[in-house]
């Protein structure tokens, strides 16, 4: 009797074994996306890492149920057409094809992280990863990264040689009621307790990304959690809640969005030219002058002509982009929205709201507006904002039309496509507002043949195509510069993000985000030297109608870095924590409680966490960003981006 017991459920035990290989296999691919990526979490002690690697068993535990829902029901449902040699063909196909999947996104994270700094989740393949965008990248990285598909291959062979371990050669079918019954019981406790790991436990709630914060540090979050759970977790997601942190008009006492110029007497609105120019990925990092505390003041960087118009120009040295992705940084730019949800605003439910931008504030005073992007008309749906932003015109691959210069990838290389945009400049109806964005310093990084080996190769791969499109700005402002309008424009030089890092500073959150800012306009004695103001992306919008003496309301999340009344501060949104930095101090607030604080003047590489410390400061700082989100998530859900009452 006990022999029939174990035979009749020896699919139990086989069941058990191939979920026992996915776990490892899930243990192993955290190894190697912290191997990989391990520059970014080098304040990971062994105990901590042994911990991490114990606790995402359970992220892991959970993602695993949901792939192989439906293969666990076709290997315990009580009946005996599971008996069938072509049924257990199919279940054997669906446990391969599901798990594959899964191993695929884990594997494409080995080497996607070091670009967005968190798991891939649902909003960035929703946002960043289909239609053509997908199919310009696809192939590239797969030869870029050939290593990740050979670890994929590896992995793959060995999942499907360990499962053909546990296979079966006979299933027991069942004859009497009694087997029918213990069946039908192995069937009910297979899947209730599927359902319990699924979800995380017997907690009230299903557990979702921000549980990885029981365990570590947001820094950390990102090695403990898995890409599967993470796409999971997000699918159903809202992108915001409506928080009721203070009643408003308390909320407003501490952070209000309205805003409106505060004009010296007898001031009038100055027409300048306004060119705001999005560099790619342009980090901190690559500027030279800007980290004169790098290998003892011998760090050239790879941005010389940036470093030369950084003389002549009004620098931030503390300024932070409000996202990760180029989508998330053009609505910060343009409209001093950040990004701090799931999803980046132009492809989210939110993407038909009402939004200020320049273009929009500007056309009032007669300024024509174009958007400038060399890259695919389509990509990123940067043609779509530029039409909601109100730009009059939008300059892409299309409008360009000459594919003698088309780099193979994304778009037309820089440095011609910066004279084409000098050139339509020169032609339209001043005063302007322009946006140029730039994409030759993007993955595969991609420079002309005729420039091969002339600059810098560095130790990234990104700093040799930073060198080209630095240099095809030199050629653009000497362009700019034989212009009438050169004069009377104001050129504003930023980065949609950050990017790859070197330097162990900027690899963690902090140095993932910061980025430069630079105000420059010719001969403008008051556009000159370093400025230590805290500022960010949102901060342009404000700062620059501060400039030309706007005197109108409007609604924007950052502050003019002229406005000595106003709090100066940055803020984003990673691993679904709001980072606020402020007043020389980093905070990291979970939605719910704070998780960091961090004195960042001193503490650039996060390592002493003040939590516990400093409460003062951080109920100081936990009331301002609680503000903060309350007004931006009423806005956004209210659709009053736009709405200047009180």
């Amino acid at each position: 009797m006990m022999k029939r017991f174990y035979i009749a459920n020896n699919n139990y035990v086989a069941l058990l074994s191939r979920f026992a290989i996915l776990l490892f296999i899930s243990t192993l691919l955290r190894l190697l996306f912290y191997i990989l990526n391990y520059q970014y979490f080098q304040n990971i002690s062994v105990a901590e890492l042994i911990k991490i690697l114990f606790f995402g068993l359970r992220f892991d535990a959970s993602s695993l149920m949901f792939i192989n829902v439906l293969y666990i029901v076709m290997q315990t449902i009580p009946f005996n057409f599971r008996a069938n040699k072509i049924y257990q063909l199919i279940a054997e196909i669906i446990f391969y094809l599901t798990n594959i999947a899964g191993i695929i996104f884990n594997c494409i994270d080995l080497v996607f992280f070091k670009f967005i700094f968190r798991r891939t989740s649902y909003d960035v393949i929703k946002g960043s990863l289909i239609g053509d965008d997908f199919k310009t990248v696809f192939w590239r990285y797969i030869f870029d990264y050939w290593y990740v598909l050979v670890i994929f291959l590896i992995i793959v062979t060995a999942l499907i040689f360990l499962y053909r371990k546990t296979k079966r050669t006979t299933f027991p079918k069942i004859k009497t009621l009694k087997q029918y019954l213990l069946n039908t019981l192995w069937f009910i406790l297979i899947m209730g307790s599927s359902i319990i790991i699924a979800r995380g436990g017997f907690q009230l709630r299903p557990m979702s990304l921000i549980n990885a914060g029981e365990y570590t540090s947001p820094q950390n979050a990102p090695l403990i959690v898995n890409t599967p759970f993470a796409i999971f977790s997000t699918i159903d997601m809202k992108s915001i809640s409506d928080k009721k942190y203070f009643d408003d008009t308390q909320a407003r006492k501490i952070f209000d969005p309205m805003k409106q110029n505060k004009l010296s007497p007898g001031s009038s609105f100055r027409d300048l030219n306004i060119i705001v120019i999005i560099v790619e990925s342009l980090s901190r990092e690559y500027i030279g002058s800007l980290n004169t505390d790098i290998d003892n003041g011998h760090y050239k960087g790879y941005t010389p002509f940036l470093d030369s118009l950084i003389d002549h120009s009004m620098v931030m040295d503390h300024a932070y982009a409000n996202g990760k992705r180029s989508i998330e940084g053009i609505p910060a730019v343009a409209s001093g929205l950040p990004s701090l949800m799931n999803d980046a605003y132009i492809t989210s439910v939110f993407s038909g709201n009402k939004i200020t931008s320049f273009p929009i504030l500007l056309k009032k005073h007669g300024y024509t507006s174009a958007f400038y992007h060399g890259g695919k008309n389509g990509t990123m749906d940067f043609d779509s904002y530029a039409n909601m932003a109100g730009f009059d015109k939008y300059y892409g691959k299309n409008e360009y039309n000459n594919d003698a210069d088309y780099d193979g990838e994304w778009g037309i290389f820089d440095e011609e496509f910066l004279q084409f945009a000098a050139n339509k400049m020169n032609h339209i109806k001043q005063p302007f507002f322009t946006t140029i964005f730039t994409l030759s310093s993007h993955h595969p990084y991609t420079i002309p043949k005729k420039y091969k080996n002339k600059f810098n190769k560095g130790t990234l791969e990104i700093h040799e195509s930073m060198m080209y499109t630095d240099y095809s700005l030199r050629h653009f402002f000497e362009t700019c510069s034989k212009m009438s309008w050169f004069d009377s424009t104001l050129f504003v030089i930023t980065a949609d993000h950050s990017s790859l890092a070197y330097n162990s500073v900027y690899q963690n959150n902090l140095g993932s985000y910061s980025i430069p800012i630079i105000y420059y306009m010719h001969n403008n004695p008051r556009l000159l030297g370093a400025n230590s103001t805290i500022t960010q992306q949102a901060d342009i919008l404000p700062s620059v109608l501060d400039l030309v003496n706007f005197n109108e309301k409007y609604v924007s999340f950052g502050n003019s870095i002229f406005d000595t009344t106003s709090a100066h501060f940055a803020i984003n949104y990673i691993n679904n924590t709001y980072q606020l930095i402020k007043d020389g101090y980093l905070l990291q607030f979970d939605g719910e409680k704070t998780t960091g604080l961090y004195y960042i003047i001193d503490d650039r590489s996060l390592k002493n966490n003040l939590l516990q410390s400093n409460i003062k400061i951080k109920g100081e700082l936990e009331k301002f960003v609680k503000a903060l989100i309350q007004t931006y998530n009423q806005r956004m859900i209210q659709n009053k981006l736009t709405d200047v009452k009180n």
